[in-house]
Protein backbone atom coordinates (compact mmCIF):
# COMPACT_ATOMS: atom_id res chain seq x y z
CA UNK A 1 0.00 0.00 0.00
CA UNK A 2 1.38 3.33 -1.02
CA UNK A 3 -0.05 6.48 0.25
CA UNK A 4 0.90 9.91 -1.08
CA UNK A 5 -0.20 13.66 -0.46
CA UNK A 6 1.14 16.73 -2.12
CA UNK A 7 2.08 20.40 -0.92
CA UNK A 8 2.48 23.44 -3.03
CA UNK A 9 3.96 26.96 -1.99
CA UNK A 10 4.89 30.42 -3.00
CA UNK A 11 6.44 32.91 -1.60
CA UNK A 12 8.82 33.38 1.30
CA UNK A 13 7.98 31.78 4.69
CA UNK A 14 6.06 34.72 7.00
CA UNK A 15 4.46 36.01 3.51
CA UNK A 16 3.92 32.88 1.51
CA UNK A 17 1.34 30.48 1.02
CA UNK A 18 0.66 27.05 -0.04
CA UNK A 19 -1.48 24.51 -0.20
CA UNK A 20 -1.95 20.84 0.90
CA UNK A 21 -3.92 17.90 -1.20
CA UNK A 22 -4.38 14.06 -0.19
CA UNK A 23 -4.11 11.60 -2.73
CA UNK A 24 -7.92 10.78 -1.58
CA UNK A 25 -8.96 14.21 -2.48
CA UNK A 26 -10.09 15.02 1.09
CA UNK A 27 -7.94 17.41 1.42
CA UNK A 28 -7.90 19.07 -1.95
CA UNK A 29 -5.57 22.78 -2.54
CA UNK A 30 -6.32 23.28 1.03
CA UNK A 31 -4.67 26.43 2.29
CA UNK A 32 -1.75 26.34 5.33
CA UNK A 33 0.32 29.16 5.73
CA UNK A 34 2.63 30.73 8.47
CA UNK A 35 -0.33 31.89 9.69
CA UNK A 36 -2.35 28.87 9.75
CA UNK A 37 0.56 27.36 11.76
CA UNK A 38 1.58 30.03 14.35
CA UNK A 39 -1.11 32.69 14.55
CA UNK A 40 -4.42 30.75 14.07
CA UNK A 41 -5.51 33.55 12.75
CA UNK A 42 -6.57 32.54 9.27
CA UNK A 43 -9.04 29.66 8.41
CA UNK A 44 -6.79 26.38 7.33
CA UNK A 45 -4.23 23.93 8.88
CA UNK A 46 -0.91 23.02 9.90
CA UNK A 47 1.29 20.01 9.94
CA UNK A 48 1.17 19.51 13.51
CA UNK A 49 -2.56 19.33 13.20
CA UNK A 50 -2.81 17.09 10.38
CA UNK A 51 -0.64 14.88 12.62
CA UNK A 52 -2.38 15.10 15.40
CA UNK A 53 -5.78 13.97 13.52
CA UNK A 54 -3.62 11.33 12.31
CA UNK A 55 -3.05 9.79 15.27
CA UNK A 56 -6.76 10.44 16.46
CA UNK A 57 -7.58 8.26 14.15
CA UNK A 58 -5.09 5.85 14.08
CA UNK A 59 -5.18 5.30 17.97
CA UNK A 60 -8.76 5.10 17.73
CA UNK A 61 -9.15 2.19 15.11
CA UNK A 62 -6.29 0.41 17.11
CA UNK A 63 -8.19 0.26 19.86
CA UNK A 64 -11.66 -0.72 17.56
CA UNK A 65 -9.23 -3.72 16.49
CA UNK A 66 -8.10 -4.61 19.73
CA UNK A 67 -11.62 -4.80 21.24
CA UNK A 68 -12.67 -7.11 18.09
CA UNK A 69 -9.98 -8.97 18.93
CA UNK A 70 -11.40 -9.23 22.91
CA UNK A 71 -14.81 -10.11 21.40
CA UNK A 72 -16.15 -5.73 21.65
CA UNK A 73 -17.55 -4.23 19.68
CA UNK A 74 -17.64 -0.23 20.72
CA UNK A 75 -20.96 1.47 20.10
CA UNK A 76 -19.01 4.84 20.44
CA UNK A 77 -15.79 5.88 20.71
CA UNK A 78 -14.78 9.69 20.74
CA UNK A 79 -10.55 10.55 20.59
CA UNK A 80 -9.17 13.80 20.70
CA UNK A 81 -5.32 14.00 20.33
CA UNK A 82 -3.20 16.96 21.65
CA UNK A 83 -0.12 18.26 20.30
CA UNK A 84 1.76 20.07 22.29
CA UNK A 85 4.87 22.25 20.36
CA UNK A 86 7.48 24.00 22.20
CA UNK A 87 10.14 26.26 20.61
CA UNK A 88 9.56 24.83 17.11
CA UNK A 89 9.84 21.01 18.67
CA UNK A 90 6.92 18.81 19.21
CA UNK A 91 7.06 17.68 22.54
CA UNK A 92 4.57 15.40 23.09
CA UNK A 93 0.79 14.15 22.12
CA UNK A 94 -1.96 13.55 24.62
CA UNK A 95 -4.92 10.83 23.53
CA UNK A 96 -8.01 11.56 25.14
CA UNK A 97 -10.39 9.13 24.91
CA UNK A 98 -14.24 7.86 25.53
CA UNK A 99 -15.97 5.30 24.80
CA UNK A 100 -19.13 2.97 24.92
CA UNK A 101 -18.59 -0.38 24.85
CA UNK A 102 -21.06 -3.26 26.24
CA UNK A 103 -19.89 -5.69 28.33
CA UNK A 104 -16.47 -4.63 29.30
CA UNK A 105 -14.64 -3.32 32.44
CA UNK A 106 -13.04 0.19 32.66
CA UNK A 107 -9.91 -1.66 33.68
CA UNK A 108 -10.17 -4.05 30.72
CA UNK A 109 -10.81 -0.65 28.53
CA UNK A 110 -8.45 0.88 29.72
CA UNK A 111 -5.41 -1.64 29.77
CA UNK A 112 -6.82 -2.09 25.68
CA UNK A 113 -6.40 1.78 24.87
CA UNK A 114 -2.57 1.62 26.68
CA UNK A 115 -1.84 -1.30 24.15
CA UNK A 116 -2.92 1.26 21.38
CA UNK A 117 -1.58 4.13 22.68
CA UNK A 118 1.79 2.16 22.34
CA UNK A 119 1.27 0.52 19.56
CA UNK A 120 -0.76 1.94 16.76
CA UNK A 121 1.00 2.55 13.78
CA UNK A 122 1.50 6.46 14.05
CA UNK A 123 2.49 5.99 18.09
CA UNK A 124 5.32 3.11 16.58
CA UNK A 125 6.78 6.39 14.27
CA UNK A 126 6.91 8.64 16.51
CA UNK A 127 10.01 9.52 18.90
CA UNK A 128 8.05 11.84 21.27
CA UNK A 129 6.01 11.01 24.37
CA UNK A 130 2.95 9.73 24.10
CA UNK A 131 0.35 9.44 26.93
CA UNK A 132 -3.50 9.06 27.16
CA UNK A 133 -6.42 9.36 29.40
CA UNK A 134 -9.54 7.13 29.39
CA UNK A 135 -13.19 8.23 30.00
CA UNK A 136 -15.35 5.18 30.11
CA UNK A 137 -19.21 5.76 29.52
CA UNK A 138 -21.49 3.31 30.84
Amino acid sequence: MIRTAKAHWEGNLKEGKGTLSTQSGVLESTNYSFKTRFEESTKGTNPEELLAAAHAGCFTMAVSSMLHAKGFIADKLDTEATLTMEALKITGIHLNIAGVIQGITAKEFSIITKDAERNCLISKVLNIPITSEVHFEI
